[in-house]
């Protein structure tokens, strides 16, 4: 506990006059700079809240669902969501071949060095066998198969069952950042790659409503194309659909000068079959980005690491074909532009951020349930003005008179601070202890921090 207790100190976008007063530093300035800093909002909504209560599915789209999945008359249905969320939870990558040749050459010198203290003196030719045979078992044993696939009209319909209320919860959040952030933007079109049953579409219109004028909604899956069109028409194959100017297709647009405000792809890179597929297709959506690129994945090991691959194929390699020369910079969730601490310090726990949200109303069904997620929002605009808050990368723990933050910081390191009243002013306590995880802190700089392990 003694070494949790290191002083802190916060920066807002004016500097504030710093005093030493009982060996301590203070900012005298604090209080009237919070005040600023929350322009008059209450503490449970300072400007730092991007996390959000329970999310519930927008009532047409509920509607819509139930009228498709009660018409579908499917036999076991929640077994097969059961199964089928299960499986893209634990969904891996496929793993590369330099990875394989790596780990066959590190077996073939275990086993060698194994037979080598056994001194045998048998036929070479046959031990070399053995030992090929042995390495090949324990790839086989070790090695993730990973297969594609397919969304047929049935597996399309469990999908809907099991994902459409998750997989919406956890894009409004990522979005929500936007939002919230950037009161200036309003997408006037939208590319959704891997669009699914249109949970990204939904989303957006919730959030700007018919300042979209136009969504294009790519998906390789005609049957995931054609319930997500149902979906729209409240559930039937006529009518009018309920957003309009939506148009499906199986590739994306040909011409890469056509751009769109808004670029998602959520839950989709993961479904790519290897690492030069994906880096491909996160070159083509940001050139085809005018303003932001957001991509969503499952907030594991796997889907966090998906998120990094990309997010260093867009930072740190140059693109030779490009009609728009704004370089991309990060928006959310990490407040600098330097590599991951997680995943150079922890590379096996993925970071990552719960959405509770209300499931569809189906037999089984829990009131109440919380999507894990991984996100990254890249930007043209550039980093944003003022100072880099730190982002909560866990629980706040509160606690009688202190809060415990885990905080990933504007210079690349991840801390864990502890936020009082009597250090860092009346107004820094209450808006710690109101935030969440997922939430950013004007915590900036640390003084004799502690270090997360």
């Amino acid at each position: 506990m003694a070494a949790l207790r290191g002083r802190c100190f916060y920066v807002f976008c004016q500097q504030p006059i710093i005093q030493k007063t009982n060996n301590r530093w203070q900012s005298v300035a604090a209080s009237l700079q919070m005040q600023d800093f929350l322009n008059g909002a209450p503490h449970r909504k300072h400007p730092g809240v991007t996390a959000l209560k329970s999310i519930s599915l927008p009532e047409d789209l509920q509607r819509a669902a139930l009228s498709v999945i009660h018409g579908a008359t499917m036999s076991r249905l929640a077994d097969r969501s059961h199964r089928l969320t299960n499986f893209l939870w634990s969904r891996q990558r496929q793993t590369e071949d330099s990875a394989l040749r790596k780990k066959a050459i590190t077996l073939e010198k275990i086993f060698r060095e194994r037979e080598k203290e056994r001194d045998r003196d048998g036929d070479p030719q046959f031990l070399e066998t053995q030992i090929q045979k042995k390495v090949l078992s324990e790839l086989k044993k070790s090695t993730y198969h990973w297969t594609p696939l397919r969304y047929d009209e049935d597996v399309a319909m469990v999908y809907l069952a099991a994902r459409v209320a998750g997989g919406y919860a956890a894009v409004r959040r990522a979005l929500n950042e936007i939002k919230k952030r950037d009161a200036t933007f309003s997408p006037h079109s939208l590319l959704d790659f891997g669009s699914g049953v249109g949970t990204v579409l939904w989303a957006t219109h919730t959030l700007w409503g018919d300042s979209l004028g136009e969504a294009v909604c790519v998906d390789s899956s005609g049957a995931m194309n054609s319930l997500a069109d149902r979906l729209l028409r409240g559930g039937i194959d006529t009518g009018d659909p309920m957003i309009k100017q939506v148009y499906f297709r199986q590739f994306l647009p040909v011409s890469p000068k056509v751009q769109f405000d808004l670029v998602v792809s959520a839950f989709s890179l993961s479904e790519l079959a290897s690492q030069k597929e994906r880096r491909e297709t996160v070159r083509t959506l940001w050139r085809k980005t005018h303003s932001y690129l957001v991509l969503v994945e499952n907030g594991t090991k796997d889907g966090h690491q998906i998120l990094m691959e990309a997010r260093d194929t867009l930072l740190m390699e140059e693109d030779k074909v490009t009609f728009d020369y704004r370089r991309p910079a990060v928006f959310a969730p990490c407040p600098h532009q330097l590599t991951c601490p997680k995943l150079k310090q922890h590379p096996l726990l993925p970071c990552n951020f719960p959405q509770p949200y209300r499931p569809l109303p189906l037999h089984g069904s829990a009131d109440r349930e919380i999507e894990r997620f991984s996100y990254m929002i890249l930007t043209r605009a550039g980093p944003g003005a003022g100072p880099d808050w730190a982002r909560l990368t866990g629980p706040v723990l509160r606690r009688s008179q202190h809060v415990h933050c885990q905080l990933c910081c504007s210079d690349g390191e991840l801390r864990r601070v502890v936020v009082t009243a009597h250090r860092n002013g009346r107004d820094m306590y209450r808006c710690a202890r109101n935030s969440d995880w997922g939430d950013r802190l004007p915590i900036i700089q640390a003084e004799e921090h502690t270090p997360a392990e």
